[in-house]
């Protein structure tokens, strides 16, 4: 009997879990036995390695051969294993030294010809690798950069299966890609996209900007024309770039959902999804069987989803959001596991005030939706939805003198993404050494908790909340905004005219 093992990584959700592969070469009928809890991928994969072997130029063990992949209670999906399974064959063959193995795992899946092909994964794999102390990674050529991202990651690309033999007998050197250098944050500037663009919006570019600043959440009400969907997509030029450790994290989604570009593996701007409003909360959520697959919530983790026109969107699917809304996490339940994704992003929703979206008022174009279908329209987006939104703006279609007044006198995207840095710059000195990155992350007991403000100060939002005219969840929302005022205008702590303004963005046109 012949036994080796090899090491391969398998992933659920966006976690790496090390998996052993062992095979074994009995004396028997040839054949190979895989078990393990494999899916329909793998069990495909064993006609794969067995060309990949021989049009490597190897010859294929005529033996009993099974491949068991541990720990067996652990669910093992799609098609990174071939090499891994491929080099424990050979090694039980005793083609390649078992030493030569222990250093190492091994990923990737394997052409008929013995081509090593890109998967998707690799990052989250990588760093379970590295932070069980794996000395090297083999990983397909195509995938290197992504796997290079690691740091102390040692890379060996592979290009093919022979190549990667070679290197195991020590006949060749093995390759070794580094990582680029790490750059500074900066503007996540979006070209041709200009805040100053959006002429006659006073209002509108003020809650943008303090979305941005504080990371809150934005809902944008108005008539066609008004600008909302000009804003929301100009929002992402306004936030910063993305730091090291959300640059990984972002980039790990995105490498589970096979978004990366080969020729840039890291994300470093904010994400910015939009999707059409015949989205499925699967679609949005995460979906799959075998392989769970992050939806749109989690590619736009530590970014922007923007849902144009959201009571046109299932019911369904806005209600799925409420929860990582509040978590910032996004867990998909299956019969076989569970897995879970990062969903800490900023939702921004627009709609019309009606199902006709014409406008009222003198230059309206004579709405004539009864008060009970206007009612009925907004209502598809629930209360407790829009309770965890922080910004709430009605918008008007602007005059004629209000965008003349405009031309040349608004600022720049430049200049608010400027004002919006040196806010989180503030914030992120307030919260370190805490869990929390911006104001709107902060949950309000350990707001009130950690830095209490005088009853003078938070009166004219406790008196709303006396009226009925807030929750306590909206009361803490209150609380975040007025945090960020502050920060906007340098202040060391809000006042009463911060909480009057974030009043104003979250009840708009109340008096106090």
């Amino acid at each position: 009997m012949a036994l080796a093992r090899a090491r391969a990584v398998a992933v659920l959700g966006v976690e790496g879990h090390l998996v052993e592969v062992e095979a074994d070469l009995a004396d028997g009928l040839p054949r190979l036995t895989l078990i393990g809890l494999p899916d329909t991928a793998l069990h495909e994969s064993r006609d794969r390695i067995r060309a990949a072997v021989v049009n490597s130029g190897h010859k294929w063990p005529d033996r009993r051969i099974t491949l068991g992949l541990f720990p067996a209670t652990l669910p093992k999906a799609g098609s990174g294993f071939d090499l891994a399974m491929a080099v424990a064959v050979l090694s039980a063959a005793a083609v390649v030294p078992p030493e030569s193995l222990l250093r190492r795992v091994f990923i990737g899946e394997l052409a008929l010809d013995g081509r090593v092909r890109a998967v998707r994964g690799v990052l989250p794999a990588v760093l379970k690798a590295a932070a069980a102390g794996v000395d090297r990674v083999v990983v397909p050529a195509a995938n290197a950069a992504e796997a290079a991202l690691v740091p102390g990651a040692r890379v060996e690309p592979a290009i093919d299966l022979a190549g990667v033999l070679s290197v195991l007998r020590g006949e060749a050197a093995a390759p070794e890609v580094t990582a680029p250098p790490p750059t500074a944050p900066t503007p996540a500037e979006v070209p041709g996209l200009d805040l100053a663009d959006v002429a006659g919006q006073t209002r509108g570019r003020l809650a943008v900007e303090v979305a941005a600043a504080g990371g809150h959440h934005l809902f944008m009400q108005g008539p066609p024309g008004s600008g909302k969907t000009m804003l929301a997509d100009r929002l992402p030029g306004l936030l910063p770039m993305l730091d090291t450790d959300a640059s990984l994290e972002v980039t790990a989604v995105h490498s589970v959902a096979g978004l990366l570009p080969s020729n840039a593996p890291l994300v470093t701007r904010p994400p910015y999804r939009s999707p059409h409003h015949s989205a499925t909360p699967a679609a949005l959520i995460g979906s799959g069987s075998a392989v769970i697959r992050p939806g749109l919530a989690s590619q736009a983790h530590r970014g922007i989803l923007f849902l144009d026109e959201a009571p046109e969107f299932n019911r369904q699917s806005l209600d799925a959001l409420r929860q990582p809304l509040e978590s910032g996490t996004i867990e998909v339940a299956r019969a076989r596991a569970t897995a879970r994704f990062p969903a800490r992003f900023q939702l921004v929703l627009a709609a019309n005030p009606c199902p006709c979206a014409k406008a009222r008022g003198p230059r309206g174009t004579g709405c004539e939706c009864p008060s009970l279908v206007r009612r009925r329209y907004l209502a598809r987006l629930s209360g407790p939805l829009l309770d965890r939104i922080d910004i709430q703006v009605a918008l008007s279609a602007p005059s004629r003198a209000e965008l003349r007044a405009d031309v040349g006198r608004s600022a720049t995207s430049t200049q608010v993404a400027t004002r919006v840095a040196g806010a989180r710059e503030r914030a992120g000195a307030r919260l370190a050494g805490t869990p929390w990155r911006v104001n709107a992350e902060v949950p309000g007991p350990a707001l009130r908790r950690l830095w209490p403000l005088p009853t003078k100060v938070t009166a004219v939002a406790e008196r709303a909340f006396d009226a009925g005219l807030l929750t306590a969840r909206g009361l803490d929302r209150v609380h975040r905004l007025a945090w960020t005022f502050a920060d906007l205008a340098g202040r060391p702590s809000p006042g009463p005219e911060q909480f009057g303004a974030a009043l104003d963005l979250r009840l708009p046109g109340w008096a106090a």
